[in-house]
């Protein structure tokens, strides 16, 4: 065996005892054991298989959403994808949604605020998404108010449902207020011109200072502006939009999908999928609070909620909730280190570069 190969293997299987080690410290390993002595393991593999599916769509909707501005091969996408989910699920922080521009930025020479801003623009689709799907939820499904479920500390009632859904509301109407007001080529405009002008208006206009300012401050914000007005700019094209809605539908139905595939596993819960995917949307809001890497707990307990509602025992739906978990989580922790190996990528490296590109200039690919 070459060296250089030996060496990837080494770094990989590293990579991912560590990424195990992080990821598995929170799991409650006695209830986990249990949970899986009743499970038939053969739906294990095509819910596993369907999870890991929707992170190539998602590849394919970054794609799409930087296609507007630059050509990215699918794998040139689908690496540091699964690079960032695979930080995020073994570090605190989801620091991995910084990871990914950085990658981009290295490997293809993106600029960083405008891989930046697709990402954004990728938890803004996500958000109108997860609204769309739970307002059917709420339409569908009764969720008694009295109703309270939890999971190693973690207790959930109607009311932190509804709070977290009020927020997400909010967010997104002050997000969709932002991006349609800098959309507006007028409002572009004007802005530039605020920032080139600003240093000739605090500082003499014709002093070394006030030109000193404009060359580092101001040219380099006016190209920070371009790269973030270059990733939103699919709202401006109705076909792409389109797809992109098409594409997060996709994303979250078919993760439903992977727990509805498992479910046939446990003897004891016969959900059908509109069901399923109810219980998957509630669980989505759940983890949007802080928690520790992977949402652990979280995960469990807006399943044991979430699963009440349709009669299912708290000791079964926590038992299917562990299991889910580890069953979506496992293959994006190796699909992520295998990603890390194979494109060379220094995870610690590129997870806390600091110089990420505010003021590149950006290198458009057509």
């Amino acid at each position: 065996m070459k060296p250089r190969i030996f060496i990837s293997l080494l770094a990989g299987a590293v990579l991912s005892g560590i990424g195990f080690y992080f990821a598995f410290r929170n799991v409650p390993m006695e209830l986990l054991a249990e949970s899986l002595a009743g499970v038939n393991f053969f739906w294990l593999l095509p819910g596993a298989v369907v999870g890991l599916f929707s992170f190539a769509v998602r590849a394919m909707r970054w794609r799409l959403i930087l296609g507007s501005t630059l050509k990215l091969s699918f794998f040139s996408a689908f690496h540091p994808v699964m690079i960032a989910f695979m930080i995020n699920s073994v570090l605190p922080g989801r620091i991995g949604e910084l990871a990914r521009p950085a990658i981009i930025k290295k490997q293809d020479n993106v600029p960083f605020t405008l891989g930046l801003t697709t990402i954004a623009a990728e938890r803004f689709l996500d958000a109108i998404t997860l609204i769309l799907l739970f307002a059917w939820v709420i339409a569908t499904v009764h969720i008694d108010p009295g109703l309270e479920a939890g999971f190693r500390g973690h207790r959930f009632d109607r009311q932190t449902l509804e709070n977290l859904s009020a927020a997400l509301v909010r967010l997104c109407i002050i997000a969709a207020a932002v991006i349609a007001a800098v959309s507006i080529p007028a409002v572009e405009r004007f802005l530039k011109k605020i920032i080139t002008k600003t240093p000739f208006v605090v500082l003499p206009p014709k002093s070394r200072l006030a030109r000193k300012m404009h060359q580092k401050i101001s040219i380099p914000l006016v190209s920070v502006l371009d790269n973030i007005l270059a990733g939103i700019s699919m709202v401006k094209q109705p076909v792409m939009l389109f797809m992109c809605v098409f594409y997060s539908f996709a994303i979250w139905l078919l993760q439903a999908f992977a727990l509805y595939v498992l479910a046939m596993g446990f003897a004891g819960i016969s959900l059908g999928f509109a069901e399923m995917t109810s219980v998957f949307i509630i669980i989505c809001f759940f983890i949007m609070l802080p928690s520790v890497p992977g949402y652990w707990g979280l995960w469990e307990a807006g399943g044991v909620f979430a699963m009440a509602l349709f009669g299912v025992t708290s000791n079964l739906a926590a038992g299917f909730s562990i299991v889910s978990h580890v069953m979506l989580i496992i293959p994006v922790i190796i699909t992520g280190v295998f990603s890390a190996v194979v494109t060379g990528v220094n995870i610690l490296k590129i997870a806390s570069q600091e110089d990420a590109g505010g003021g590149d200039t950006a290198e458009r690919r057509s």
